[in-house]
């Protein structure tokens, strides 16, 4: 029991102790924080003191700094009005001393001035003294000569007159000898001169071809069986092969050169290929037609070049080609109409001309020639309608028209191209005239055969001793095409003049293609 007592009063004795304590540390904490709290006020207090000070002296400086800058704003801005003042004063000064000497020359061209009219009047009255005197010699001349001033003038000038007209009239008439004799002889001399400057090679063009064979054999793969491949070859190109008892060699005949050029680069094709067949003749044909037609173009870029003619549309410059495989009286139309070209540039430039003009005028004066076989009309007419077709100047065109004589000369340049084109037509050789005259004669015999309905081509053979017609199979049957045969004989033999008899084949042919695949 005691025990227990004494327990319970341990217990509320440290219970006491405890809160005792408890209460004692509570309130040390509390002494000891309001102590730190005082603490770090002061410190803080010290601090915002320290940074006040600090800015106030910052501001203090800054005031200063821009103090100094202003003053020394202020003081160059007085440098400146000081400068301005004096410059003023220099230049009120400068124009003082220009008024001044202003001034002084105005009264210097015053006192000039009175001067000038004073010895104006001077002058003023010795004109008058000799005006007396000039009349009172003419009145004493007058009373010895009896004759008055007037008639004295009349007299002497019909007296200069009738001389000088003498005169005059003698001079005029010994320079238009001399003239005549000095411009005959510098015509002579400039056409000799241009011929000598220019002088081109003389080749007359042949209707026949001949194509070297490797060997005789090659003959008959060239005609083929029972003559197939010889018959496909003349009916595509349009020319005639003469296989005769010449060894190696086969002759290719057509007045047109354009076919007969085709012609032999389509035969030495195969014979270098060796597949003869009719549709490998055909192929080749297609590929040289359209190798020939780069070739056209070639031939008219070459010529443009070697006369330095520049800036010419390409479908021109093809038709200009063109004219390397047609002839002019067995000469080479493009070749002749680059001479003419040529004649005509140096003759331009001997006057004083265009020169380029010139050769442009001259080497289209025969372009109609490059399409004459193809559409009705003189190559004047078809010149002159491609000329103005791509726009060529008004003095080319006037070229192209009356370089024949056909229409007046407009311009000195188209007498230079006829000069130019009889020229090189005069030339020893140049041109065959049984020749034109035969080609002619081939053409007018092509024309008959198409201008018949239903006729899709002809072609002149054997020196136009056959007539080939192709007819449209679709258009004419077979009793039309003979029809068509005794037709074109009849139109023959009255409208043409021939030596010996002429063949007429009308052909009239259906293919039916398919290829296996």
């Amino acid at each position: 029991m005691n025990g227990t007592i004494f327990s319970i009063l341990l217990f509320i004795i440290g219970l006491v102790s405890g809160c005792g304590l408890t209460i004692l540390l509570g309130y040390i904490r509390k002494f000891s924080a309001s102590k730190e709290a005082e603490k770090i006020i002061e410190t803080a207090k010290i601090n915002a003191e320290k940074k006040a000070k600090e800015v106030l002296n910052e501001q203090k400086i800054e005031i200063e700094k821009i103090k100094k800058e202003g003053l020394q704003e202020v003081k160059e801005k007085k440098e400146e009005l000081k400068n301005s003042e004096e410059r003023l004063l220099q230049r009120e000064a400068s124009m003082d001393k220009r008024d001044e000497l202003y001034q002084k020359r105005e009264s210097l061209l015053d006192e000039k001035e009175e001067k000038l009219n004073d010895r104006v009047n001077e002058i003023q009255e010795e004109k008058s003294k000799v005006d007396e005197l000039k009349n009172e010699q003419i009145d004493l001349l007058q009373k010895i000569a009896n004759l008055s001033q007037e008639k004295a003038r009349d007299m002497l000038m019909n007296e200069v007159k009738s001389n000088m007209a003498k005169e005059i009239t003698q001079y005029i008439k010994e320079e238009e000898q001399e003239a005549k004799l000095i411009v005959d002889k510098k015509a002579k001399e400039m056409i000799v001169s241009c011929m000598q400057r220019y002088a081109a090679d003389i080749a007359g063009d042949q209707t026949v071809t001949v194509v070297d064979l490797p060997n005789d054999d090659m003959k008959g793969r060239i005609i083929g069986r029972e003559g197939r491949n010889i018959r496909t070859i003349e009916a595509v190109t349009g020319v005639d092969l003469i296989i005769d008892d010449t060894p190696e060699a086969v002759v290719v005949s057509s007045f047109d050169p354009l076919r007969r050029e085709i012609a032999r680069v389509t035969l030495e094709t195969l014979i270098k290929d060796g597949r003869i067949h009719p549709t490998r003749i055909e192929e080749i044909y297609d590929k040289v037609s359209k190798d020939i037609k780069q070739k056209i173009v070639e031939y008219g870029n070459d010529s443009l070049f070697e006369l330095g003619i520049t800036k010419m549309d390409p479908s021109l410059v093809e038709i200009i080609g063109k004219l390397h495989f047609r002839t002019s009286y067995g000469q080479n139309a493009l070749q002749h109409s680059m001479e003419v070209a040529q004649l005509s540039g140096v003759i331009a430039s001997e006057l004083g001309e265009d020169v380029m003009l010139a050769k442009r005028a001259g080497l289209l004066h025969d372009i109609g020639k490059a399409i004459d076989h193809d559409i009705e009309g003189s190559h004047i007419e078809l010149g002159v309608n491609i000329a103005n077709k791509f726009h060529e100047d008004k003095v080319v065109i006037n070229s192209i028209a009356s370089h024949h004589g056909d229409c007046e000369a407009t311009s000195v340049i188209a007498n230079i191209v006829a000069i130019a084109d009889a020229l090189s037509a005069s030339r020893p050789g140049a041109r065959n005239d049984s020749l034109e005259n035969y080609i002619q004669r081939l053409s007018q015999l092509e024309e008959v055969g198409n201008n018949i309905k239903g006729v899709e081509k002809t072609y002149a053979l054997q020196a136009g001793r056959e007539l080939r017609v192709v007819v449209k199979p679709e258009e004419v049957d077979d009793l039309t095409a003979h029809q068509i045969a005794r037709e074109v004989k009849q139109k023959i033999e009255e409208s043409m003049k021939y030596p010996g008899t002429i063949k007429i084949t009308v052909v009239r042919e259906t293919r039916a293609t398919e290829e296996a695949k």
